[in-house]
């Protein structure tokens, strides 16, 4: 065959691998859950490996002080780890070392094997400093450094003669030691060695890890090679939006990585059902899998989870709009002050309000809202649900006041 033709015809054959594949709602959910990991019993194990294992396929575990239930990153794993407890995190954190804190589209639980692709923002606010933290002076990084070289690791609690100043905004604090503390950590200089509750402890990073300094950091286009693959690994089918969550800068490179895996066969356009013209693109193996989800599991999930935290994802695909409701005006809410939606085989079929009464070990149902195809069934179909979300619901209580 002349090589022109064969020529032809190859170019032919990327063309028609790169067509965007229909891809329905049904198809997606199913791709998306088992990419999160919410499709099967105990996909991660138990124990400090278990939460290892968790944030490192999820890419990262988002943090939040909301606490009228567990708060959120323990929430986010008791999902997936139904044998978890608090003080497997801990390990992980402290103990094991094996995930870190950093800002991701929100402050979260990161894998350590992925600190280098944060390096460079680590590097970026010891030279520019972050937007927040304008009013931290060097001799408050000067003290708090001094502190935590001589004396250890240390709490705020731990820095008692600090001159109160004004709030720079509403979540400031007045103490200039934990602005210092929070430049130093945005800035990788800092980690936080574990927690209690909302209390963080610092320690120099490279001391808390064993490092003599901080890994070498990541390139522009590894950046967005890691963000492909951790949405690809966590989303099953991904967009430049879904990628690229509150970081919209990232999305030309982000493109390019894409378009490169695509010419390779490495990646499939999709064409996804009522996504209009927003592409989306998933890899062969992925969609070559057979998936059935039980439609019997249930999962009670946080607002946070990374199933719900992308709002115009989970609409466009679940066809479920979340409304966060926390900061809403009480006779403004529809579902309530922190609403849970209730996830039953591959539907979103309610959002319920609970609130942890630790006092009196008691989980206190606030308001139950039937969405979806919750709100549709009726009569059996209806009592069928709501029988295995309450039997859920008595697992989640175990897990809301237990240790």
């Amino acid at each position: 065959m002349p090589l022109r033709e064969a020529g032809r015809i190859s170019h032919h054959l990327a063309a028609m691998s790169a067509a965007p594949l229909a891809l329905s709602k049904t198809e997606a959910i199913r791709l998306w859950l088992r990419a999160q990991r919410l499709d099967g019993e105990a996909p991660f194990g138990a124990g400090s490996e278990a939460v290892t294992a968790a944030v490192a396929h999820l890419g990262y575990v988002q943090i939040d002080t909301i606490n009228v239930i567990e708060r959120c990153h323990h929430h986010i794993l008791f999902s997936r780890i139904p044998a978890y407890r608090r003080a497997d995190l801990r390990q992980a954190q402290s103990a094991d070392k094996t995930v870190f804190e950093y800002w991701t589209h929100a402050l979260s639980y990161v894998p350590v094997q992925d600190f280098r692709y944060f390096v460079p923002a680590m590097r970026r606010y010891r030279r520019v400093g972050h937007r927040w933290l304008t009013t931290v002076k060097p001799e408050d990084t000067r003290k708090v450094m001094r502190l935590i070289r001589q004396g250890g690791a240390l709490t705020i609690r731990d820095i008692d003669d600090d001159e109160l100043r004004e709030k720079d905004h509403a979540w400031a604090s007045r103490k200039p030691s934990k602005r210092a503390l929070q430049l130093g950590f945005y800035e990788g200089v800092l980690t936080v060695a574990g927690r209690d509750g909302m209390l963080k402890t610092y320690d120099l990073t490279t001391r808390h890890f064993g490092w003599d300094r901080l890994p070498k950091g990541a390139t522009e286009r590894e950046i967005a090679a890691y963000l492909l693959d951790r949405g690809l690994r966590a989303q099953g089918v991904v967009s430049l939006d879904s990628l690229c969550h509150l970081n919209a800068p990232r999305k030309a490179d982000v493109r390019k990585v894409i378009e490169a895996r695509v010419r390779r066969g490495e990646l499939r356009p999709v064409a996804l059902e009522g996504a209009a013209k927003q592409e989306h693109w998933a890899t062969p193996a992925a969609l070559d899998e057979r998936i059935e989800i039980s439609p019997e599991r249930v999962h009670i999930l946080s607002p946070f989870d990374p199933l719900i935290i992308q709002r115009k994802r989970t609409q466009a695909i679940f066809g479920y709009d979340h409304r966060f409701e926390a900061y809403v005006p009480k006779d403004k809410r529809l579902f309530g002050y922190f609403a849970l939606p209730v996830l039953v085989g591959e539907e979103i079929v309610a959002a319920i309000d609970l609130k942890t009464d630790r006092q009196n070990g008691k989980l206190l149902m606030q308001k139950w809202s039937w969405v979806g195809p919750g709100k549709a069934a009726r009569g059996d179909q209806r009592k069928a649900l709501k029988r295995i979300i309450e039997d859920e619901l008595h697992r989640f209580q175990r897990f809301q006041l237990g240790d």
